[in-house]
């Protein structure tokens, strides 16, 4: 076959399976925050108006923020996006002086009543009153924003905890503190504390801990773990953890993990394949799209999928950090299986199907060809890559070379156990005399 009709078969312009990419329309910021509740929402509307570039969509995400953030009782929180904002959306979303007071009184009245509350329970010794106590305390912290007091709260609890039901309860406020912290040594230790409870573990908490252990994994670039995690989910999880993820996001931080990740034969039988996993990308058709485009070798399509996904992704309060890693891979990936089944490769073709310059290509394979991950060569003048295969002839007499050896080897070791018989022989006969 010639190099022409290899590429063509490889990821050329198949007009077969033509279909609309994605326009990569701005963020739909109302649509994205209705995903989430809780800190979280917060959390994500604050960092898309710190990232976005963008001075009316940064003013939408601060003016959402803003109403949230009334919803409860962060006054700390409230006064950083009132700074933010910093009067560029009126009077009604300026400094609320009266409600800060308010919220700060009232807190003060709580906390009051709950060290009260705490110190009469540990002199009667009641230890369920005193895990709810501990909990109570936990919950108020978190709502004030002082997740530190707030971690130590809720793990205080633990030596209070009479039931299953309460470690896995604990766990689930340790974990839910520390990815807000952003502490993921903490989520992964709390996630293995958890799992040691499986007696007191539903399938919607299963699918919520798998999460949480997909995020610590990804935190850590530990990609390949992340991906397994995230695949993992089951549908029980549905919109029960959106305090902390969505589903969608499930199918995106899974989908881009495991093709930044997994060999060919994992991507099937793991993603493709995976029944479970095909309900939540259904939610993301875009990554569904770019990673059936990537088993078909359709790369130009899957990059220019990922291409008009990545300025939404940079966005992301989890998945920014690893945005250029795992684009990274992924096209490095593209590159190495374009070119894996055959002996040569026109350069001009293959840059055509990666929609970029043959100059450009050249860098990107010769980087590969270097770091050992594609074992080629390249002529600069004809543009041709060519696969570097053994030399068949050489490989031969290498073997016949350690046939003899080996031979060689093995005789000397029989004559000297020939030997060894024969003088333990000899020795048996003289004590014998």
């Amino acid at each position: 076959m010639e190099a022409d009709d290899e590429i063509y078969a490889n990821g050329g312009d198949d007009t077969s399976h033509t279909r609309p990419i994605i326009s990569g329309e701005q963020l739909d910021i109302e649509a994205y925050a209705g995903l989430y509740s809780g800190r979280t929402k917060i959390t994500r509307l604050i960092f898309i108006a710190v990232h976005c570039g963008n001075p009316s969509m940064e003013r939408e995400a601060l003016r959402m923020a803003y109403d949230e953030i009334k919803k409860g009782e962060n006054t700390q929180l409230f006064r950083e996006v009132v700074q933010k904002i910093g009067g560029r959306l009126g009077s009604n979303y300026g400094m609320d002086n009266g409600w800060c007071d308010s919220v700060d009184r009232r807190a003060e009245q709580r906390k009051e009543k709950l060290e009260n509350e705490l110190n009469a329970y540990r002199t009667n010794l009641i230890k369920e009153s005193i895990r709810m106590g501990y909990n109570d305390f936990g919950d108020f912290y978190y709502a004030h924003g002082a997740l530190g007091d707030a971690f130590k709260s809720y793990i205080r609890t633990r030596d209070y905890c009479t039931t299953s039901k309460h470690i896995i309860h604990m766990c689930m406020s340790a974990i839910l503190v520390s990815i807000e912290m952003g502490q993921f040594s903490h989520v992964s230790s709390y996630v293995s504390k958890a799992e040691q409870t499986p007696e007191a573990l539903d399938p919607t908490t299963i699918a919520k801990l798998k999460c949480a252990s997909g995020l610590a994994h990804l935190d850590m670039m530990k990609y390949k773990l992340a991906a397994r995690k995230f695949l993992e989910v089951g549908p029980e999880l549905g919109n029960s953890y959106n305090e902390v993820i969505a589903p969608q996001d499930v199918a995106t931080y899974g989908g881009l993990c495991a093709l930044a990740s997994f060999d060919r034969s994992e991507l099937k039988n793991k993603v493709i394949d995976n029944l479970a996993f095909r309900n939540f990308l259904e939610l993301v058709p875009e990554v569904r799209e770019l990673i059936n485009d990537f088993y078909s070798s359709r790369y130009a399509s899957c990059l220019e999928y990922l291409a008009n996904l990545k300025t939404n992704l940079l966005l992301d309060v989890h998945l920014h950090d690893h945005v250029e890693k795992l684009y990274d891979q992924i096209r490095n990936k593209a590159l190495i299986q374009y070119t894996h089944p055959f002996v040569s490769v026109d350069l001009n073709m293959m840059a055509n199907a990666f929609k970029t310059t043959v100059g450009g290509l050249e860098k990107e394979l010769a980087t590969l060809i270097t770091d050992n991950q594609i074992q080629a060569r390249i002529d600069s003048h004809n543009k041709i890559l060519y696969a570097r295969h053994a030399d068949q002839r050489n490989a031969t007499f290498q073997r016949v070379l350690q046939t003899g050896s080996e031979f060689d080897r093995d005789v000397k070791a029989m004559l000297l156990r020939a030997n060894l018989i024969k003088h333990e022989h000899s020795a048996r006969t003289n004590r014998k005399l």
